[in-house]
């Protein structure tokens, strides 16, 4: 699942209901019982949300495109309105109020969601996953996380072993070289590379083209692909990168491609598909959609604006 702490909000919303349930059992004194009536009936959206029964649907995790969604908002103005809104974003919209505040479990998940983004950044991707497609590691100038976000510039060249270790291990000149990154979210590629890599993999043979050696770059921006082509000198090169994470998923990944790539490019001789992730582009069509362009520019010898899709 994209989202597998779901269980721990609604679990953490019982435990509310019955703490709730139990305080409700207990006999208030009479200034407080109707101290309690007036503001039930002040504030009837208040008492439903803390009733001691069951979570209403409205507040249960569902796809953005779900109808059940709108009961959120209790009697919409115009409804057909705000399905249409709800069906056409993932953002937190229409997700009502208990007086001046967020539900509880609307709270809860957005924190949660905060959590998993700050996570993302300052994670790991795990050696497993790299073993598993077998790929080894080089290192950026970046020295570390604090540091990589304060100077994107030292995420673009790679450290002087990690010029010598592709030197030594890769390909020189490959048809089609492949580089992974974490960027910004180790989480995008523990999540998404065992869809995307073979899909991609799979779409080059398809298409009759060579792969040099793939490997893992820590601590990568987007413009080391720049570096990575100077030193192997690739017809073409496709960096799969963690992007920046959101509250929507810490999950996207983005892959880079470029013809020739060498420094001193611009952003505009780069070609990118973005928001790989179960809840956007597919990862395994993103895999065979890669293969597609990373053909075509082969065929025009060009990429970015240049490349005619």
């Amino acid at each position: 699942m994209e989202q597998p702490l779901d269980f721990l909000v609604d679990k953490v919303v019982a435990e509310l209901h019955k703490k709730l349930a139990e305080l409700g059992e207990k006999a208030p004194e009479p200034k407080a019982a109707a101290a309690a009536e007036a503001k039930a009936k002040a504030e009837p959206q208040q008492e439903a949300t803390l009733a001691p029964v069951a979570p209403h649907p409205q507040e249960t995790h569902a796809a953005p495109a779900e109808p059940e969604r709108t009961a959120q908002i209790p009697n919409p103005k115009w409804k057909e309105g705000l399905e249409e809104l709800l069906a056409s974003t993932p953002a937190r919209i229409g997700v009502w109020r208990t007086g001046v505040r967020p539900l509880t479990k609307t709270m809860l998940q957005l924190r949660r969601d905060h959590a998993a983004a700050v996570d993302a950044v300052y994670g790991e991707v795990s050696q497993e996953v790299l073993d598993q497609f077998s790929l080894f590691t080089v290192e950026t100038q970046y020295d570390n996380t604090e540091n990589y976000l304060k100077r994107p510039d030292m995420g673009r060249i790679l450290t002087e072993e990690g010029v010598r270790l592709l030197q030594e291990r890769c390909q020189k000149r490959p048809q089609v070289q492949i580089v992974v990154s974490d960027g910004l979210s180790a989480s995008a590629v523990e999540a998404n590379l065992k869809d995307v890599l073979p899909s991609l993999m799979d779409s080059l043979k398809s298409y009759g083209l060579s792969c040099g050696t793939p490997f893992f770059v820590k601590g990568g921006r987007v413009a080391s692909m720049d570096h990575i082509g100077e030193i192997l000198e690739p017809e073409v090169l496709v960096l799969l990168i963690g992007e920046r994470p959101g509250l929507v998923t810490a999950h996207s990944m983005s892959a880079y491609m470029c013809y020739r790539p060498r420094k001193g490019m611009v952003e505009s001789e780069r070609t990118v598909i973005s928001n790989i992730h179960r809840q956007g582009t597919s990862p395994i069509e993103a895999g065979a959609h890669i293969g597609t362009i990373l053909a075509k520019m082969l065929e025009q010898k060009a990429s970015g604006v240049k490349l005619v899709l």
